[in-house]
């Protein structure tokens, strides 16, 4: 169905004319003006590659590694919430997806299904948990035990949704939840009319980097923390335990106004880059995104709209078809970068653009 999609961009537009306009809204808008969501996207323009020719490129590869397992691309499966507003199979079909591209899914706590259907649905794949950690501490811990008991491989901690942000587009829209969603990882029914509102009800806004300490001791995955905008929250994310941090704010859905993260790459790189991993994510649409972003310092970058426009659009294939994009994009660029493998990009093939 999607074969005549040539990027990202295409899948968007397709997207948009699929969904239903409130369950379009809440996937692509941000929260306030939404400037930071648009500055995500427009950050890579302000971003030149700088290739090198006469390069024996005639093998390339684009693996890479994150947190010690081999992908098959630096571009992982963004944790998103509700996929089932986008496919009937939702975080199903992403699944089995990412498993036949060859990276990670990870399976966001606002999900419809569990760690272990979702483990069940792509046998063997290489899965991540995003955790939401809930006021009911008890429940949080059965629910990272559940994820160790499906065989995920990492435990990725959001740390920028102390309450939901204000997403006008949904505001305007009235936009609810459907009835018949299931939500089987949250410790009790979520008000489904002013869902945002009720996830304060959900998640814990008295949390501390103290309670990290906690976290640590229940769990025996490596420990992501997502939502890092700063050196400082960087070296406290290191301190305390983590394997990795990503470099996010939230698609743009949080706090508006906030820098675009690829902006905030070579700060967190410069403070943490020796100790953990970083990752970031945020307006990612093309290979030469993912380049860009290698450039700066992250291992590996994480994609979340794009793959619900490929959902959207044409299910598992489509998601499947997207992440293939992406993939072939990113060899190309490594290509006529000069480069055999993301490994051997670095801050020589980039610079700031002279607009």
């Amino acid at each position: 169905m999607s074969d005549h999609f040539v990027n990202v961009d295409d899948y968007a537009e397709a997207a948009r004319e699929r969904l239903e306009p409130g369950a379009y809204g809440y996937v692509a808008g941000g929260a306030g003006d939404e400037h930071t969501l648009r500055g995500n996207a427009a950050a890579f323009e302000r971003w030149e590659l700088r290739p090198r020719v006469l390069v024996d490129v005639g093998s390339v590869t684009t693996a890479a590694t994150v947190l010690g397992s081999e992908v098959a691309l630096p571009v992982l499966v963004a944790p998103t919430a509700f996929q089932r507003l986008c496919d009937p199979e939702g975080e199903l079909a992403t699944a089995r997806a990412a498993a036949s591209a060859g990276t990670v899914m990870t399976l966001s706590t606002l999900s419809s299904v569990t760690p272990a259907e979702l483990a069940a649905a792509a046998p063997g794949a290489k899965q991540w948990f995003q955790l939401y950690w809930s006021r009911d501490r008890g429940f949080t811990q059965g629910l990272v035990e559940a994820a160790v008991e499906a065989g995920f491989s990492a435990l990725m901690l959001t740390v920028d949704l102390p309450v939901a942000g204000r997403r006008e587009r949904d505001v305007r829209a009235a936009f609810a939840l459907p009835d018949d969603l299931p939500l089987p990882n949250l410790p009790q029914t979520l008000q489904r009319e002013d869902f945002h509102q009720a996830l304060h009800a959900v998640v814990d806004d008295t949390l501390t980097w103290r309670d990290l300490e906690w976290l640590r001791s229940v769990c025996p995955l490596p420990l992501v923390v997502k939502g890092i905008l700063t050196a400082e929250d960087a070296l406290l994310a290191a301190e305390h335990g983590a394997a990795a941090v990503v470099v996010s704010n939230h698609g743009g859905r949080q706090l508006d106004g906030v820098p675009p993260t690829l902006d905030v790459v070579p700060e967190v790189v410069e403070a943490v880059g020796e100790r953990v991993e970083v990752l970031v994510d945020g307006g990612i649409c093309r290979g030469t995104d993912v380049l860009k972003a290698l450039a700066l310092g992250a291992r590996a970058t994480l994609v979340g709209r794009a793959v619900l426009y490929g959902l959207a659009v044409d299910g598992e294939a489509g998601v499947t078809r997207v992440l293939e994009l992406l993939r072939r994009e990113l060899e190309l660029g490594l290509k006529l970068l000069g480069c055999t493998s993301p490994a051997e990009v670095t801050g020589a093939h980039v610079r700031r653009a002279h607009l």
